[in-house]
């Protein structure tokens, strides 16, 4: 007899159950909650529900009378033109909102690409862009970024890793985890590359209007055409992971269908509290971008202390800009290190061997108001 045919969805169960262990997930479910001072924490400093809804005098009223129904798959047509003005070109119908950005990258490769494709995916970079894309039955090349040119890609490497299959080119700038930010001779070549090969281009743009210096800032994927896809979340630049609020923005309609048609198999829509809260976060975005980024840059200067003082134990790349450093640790085994640090001292680093990295890098969070403290404990542990 003939095998029965699949059920809408099923076939994406069936891959999702060779998607391996998230590295970095599972090592944070052992310590997230239970150490006192997160020193990897990629996302900047949040706050409470009542100092969000302090932003606008009417805010606390309206919100209790949220109605606790379904909500637009789209996105609430007020959030989405709140997050439309975070672009130059994009209206509310080329917004899709998501339950946090991992739901949105997941979403991407399994409506966007096909099995027997090649995907290019800048490294190291967050598990599941390339992972979601080997899932969806695509052949990934990591496209590396190293430490000993400042974590910058070569595009000459990128020409190299391209195949007559391949399908899509996934960056991520600002990067997690080096705090690299392309330089806009390098963002707009790989456009121009995606363009002229007819390509996909999914840009991961989570810790976007965290840069150092705004006049830095790259345009966004989506307001240069039709290729690009550009990814966003109210988790990192803004502080406000508990959202759990994410989009992406593209004026390739198919690709939108796509995406749109696939996120009835997961979650419908979004909490109707949530996205409210969302479209005061975004409605005052610049207040919170400007707040995390003053935590970021007395941090900064905690950190050049702190480096220039153990130089002959940790080596690192300035970031350029975002939450984030990639560090090197000089003395031994990153991972021991990390290990030991966090059971003695209640501080917890993150070994780069999450990201597959085999150079005893580990990561560094720049956006939580408690550095400070946390890196007198790393200190005191050192001393020892």
């Amino acid at each position: 007899m003939p095998s029965p045919a699949l059920a809408p969805g099923a076939s994406i169960v069936i891959k999702i159950m060779n998607l391996p262990p998230f590295k970095l997930e599972r090592y944070f479910a052992k310590y997230e909650f239970s150490t006192e001072y997160l020193l990897c924490a990629s996302d900047c400093e949040a706050m409470s529900i009542a100092e969000l809804l302090a932003f606008e005098p009417d805010a606390a009223q309206k919100f209790q009378n949220v109605w606790l129904g379904y909500t637009e798959s789209q996105g609430s047509p007020a959030l989405r033109a709140e997050i439309c003005k975070l672009y130059e070109t994009i209206q509310p119908n080329e917004i899709l909102v998501y339950t946090g950005a991992e739901e949105a990258i997941f979403v991407f490769m399994f409506a966007a690409l096909q099995p027997g494709g090649h995907v290019i995916v800048h490294s190291p970079g967050y598990q599941s862009l390339a992972d979601v894309a080997r899932a969806a039955g695509c052949d990934v090349s990591l496209w590396r970024a190293r430490e000993e040119n400042n974590w910058a890609l070569d595009l000459d490497e990128l020409r190299h890793l391209m195949r007559t299959n391949t399908k899509a080119i996934v960056i991520n700038t600002l990067h997690n985890p080096t705090g690299y930010l392309m330089s806009r001779e390098d963002y707009e070549a790989v456009h121009t590359f995606v363009q002229e090969n007819n390509l996909l281009l999914f840009s991961d743009e989570v810790y976007r209007e965290s840069e150092y210096d705004a006049a830095t800032r790259l345009p966004a994927g989506c307001d240069i055409g039709e290729h690009a896809v550009s990814l966003g979340v109210t988790s990192k630049t803004y502080g406000l992971a508990g959202l759990r609020i994410g989009w992406i923005a593209t004026k390739n309609n198919k690709i939108y269908q796509k995406v749109a048609s696939l996120k009835d198999y997961t979650t419908i829509c979004n909490s109707a509290p949530s996205e409210f809260l969302a479209e005061i976060a975004m409605r005052n975005r610049q207040k919170l971008s400007e707040r995390n980024l003053g935590i970021i840059k007395n941090n900064l200067a905690v950190m050049d202390g702190f480096f220039a003082g153990y130089s002959s134990r940790f080596s690192w790349v300035r970031p350029r800009a975002g939450s984030m450093a990639f560090p090197r640790y000089l003395d031994g085994s990153v991972e021991e290190f990390c290990d030991e640090l966090v059971k003695k001292s209640g501080v917890l680093l993150l070994p780069g061997s999450v990201y597959d990295d085999s150079d005893n890098h580990f990561r560094l969070g720049l956006g939580r108001k408690n550095l400070p403290q946390a890196v007198e404990r790393l200190e005191l542990f050192l001393s020892k």
